[in-house]
């Protein structure tokens, strides 16, 4: 059964197999969506006279019962059946007769599929924040609890300047912060409306999109019906990016994990529960879930690329190729939850190594320090510098002196900087 099925039509197999492909299966993602975007819709064609009050009545008994199918996990899409519209519609028509043959009025399946992902990217990017939420605010918690634990800090992974885990873990809390503001971009060009858009061209229809905006829970429209349908692919690329920027973030922190655990750096540990082993050395304690979110989230990232090929080039109007979006997106947002998810249940377990700048290896990490101390006392910079540097040259630089000096890097800077990002964080909420 097809939308656009005639009494005539007649499609090779192979082309029913090659142009569906695995669709249906992400169309049973969608199938509550489409059933609510089909309750706002029957609602509006009541409200402007193109079905009765009864007729609507029948619909919305119908439809419920096929949503609670779909949320009992009963829901299928028959073999023959080309999507999960058709499937909906056709389920529909057999439990009310002749009225949910009139359900489609003034729309197309082309606005049917937009405001289906509309809705499920929309949730997806709500369930995104709130994961995304959890792990900013367990960085900040660990980002207090060792605000006092010094960390080598290391540029050209030569010994730099030293630091603190406090400022390791609220680096990847601000950066979160900063994805937030994409994924929050990403959520409101998704929670536009394009229902009503038919095919891309409108509906001579008088349909009252204001109150299919309202009913849904958009907060605005797609004005212009061909932007409406443009909107397909662009969403996604909307969404794609802001999974990109957190995976970004999340693959930095994995990194840098895969790093610390290593012996030659030894900066944290984690039970064995976390690792695994090897199946010759028996020692080993492999940092297995850290590599796979770095790759998983190296993947990720070429999400936006991926979608940028796929929509680039294509006129106005709808393309069986955005078809294919849902084939890159949707499980990538899988992932990246399953990435977020795995770090929430082990960050909190992790173990932290106190006084490693005791190892003879930084003996040089105080220098910088060293320097701003001539410079406090009214040494020109460029003269300290130079002092400083001949000292270690010469292997006269001793730096137990200023050891201590370095809890001003974290110090009393450590809560106001932990606050000042917090309320930035939960204004960047308020835009959801």
């Amino acid at each position: 059964m097809k939308l656009w099925q005639k009494d005539t039509t007649s499609t090779a197999q192979l082309v029913e197999q090659f142009t569906t492909g695995n669709d249906r299966d992400f169309d049973l993602l969608m199938a509550a969506y489409d059933v609510k975007g089909s309750l706002a819709h029957t609602e509006m064609l009541a409200q402007v006279g193109l079905l009765t009050e009864a007729e609507k009545e029948q619909a919305h008994k119908g439809l419920h019962e096929i949503l609670a199918s779909i949320e009992a996990g009963t829901f299928t899409i028959a073999p023959d059946v080309e999507d999960v519209h058709s499937q909906v519609e056709m389920l529909l028509t057999e439990k009310i007769g002749d009225a949910g043959k009139k359900i489609h009025s003034g729309r197309s399946r082309n606005d049917q599929v937009a405001v289906d992902i509309k809705l499920f990217l929309r949730d997806q990017v709500l369930l995104i924040k709130d994961k995304a939420t959890a792990l900013f605010n367990l960085l900040q918690q660990l980002s207090e609890q060792h605000k006092n634990i010094l960390l080598p800090g290391y540029t050209h992974f030569q010994v730099a300047m030293p630091s603190s885990f406090g400022l390791w873990f609220g680096a990847y809390a601000e950066g979160l912060l900063d994805d937030m503001e994409m994924l929050a971009a990403a959520y409101a060009i998704t929670n536009k409306n394009p229902l009503g858009s038919g095919a891309g061209y409108g509906s001579s229809f008088p349909l009252n999109r204001t109150l299919t905006t309202q009913l849904l829970g958009f907060s605005a429209m797609h004005h212009n019906p061909i932007n409406a349908q443009t909107s397909r692919g662009k969403t996604e690329k909307f969404v794609a990016a802001a999974v990109s920027a957190i995976a970004a973030t999340l693959n930095k922190l994995s990194s840098d994990l895969c790093l610390y655990l290593c012996q030659n750096f030894a900066f944290v540990s984690f039970p064995e529960t976390l690792t695994t082993g090897s199946s010759i050395m028996p020692h080993k304690k492999n940092p297995d879930i850290f590599e796979l979110t770095r790759a998983k989230c190296n993947r990720l990232q070429s999400m936006p690329n991926e979608l940028a090929l796929l929509t680039t080039n294509l006129p106005s109007g709808y393309h069986r190729d955005m078809q294919l979006t849902k084939e890159i997106l949707f499980p990538g947002i899988d992932t990246l939850v399953s990435c977020i998810d795995m770090l929430l249940f082990a960050l909190p377990q992790i173990t932290i190594k106190e006084d490693i700048l005791n190892d003879e290896k930084y003996r040089y990490i105080y220098t910088v320090e060293a320097v701003n101390e001539l410079v406090n006392k009214g040494i020109p910079f460029r003269e300290a510098y130079k002092i400083i540097g001949n000292d270690v040259n010469e292997g006269k630089f001793h730096y137990e002196n200023f050891k201590a000096s370095n809890h001003t890097h974290e110090g009393s800077m450590g809560n106001l900087q932990t606050e000042a990002i917090k309320k930035e964080f939960e204004k960047v909420l308020t835009k959801f």
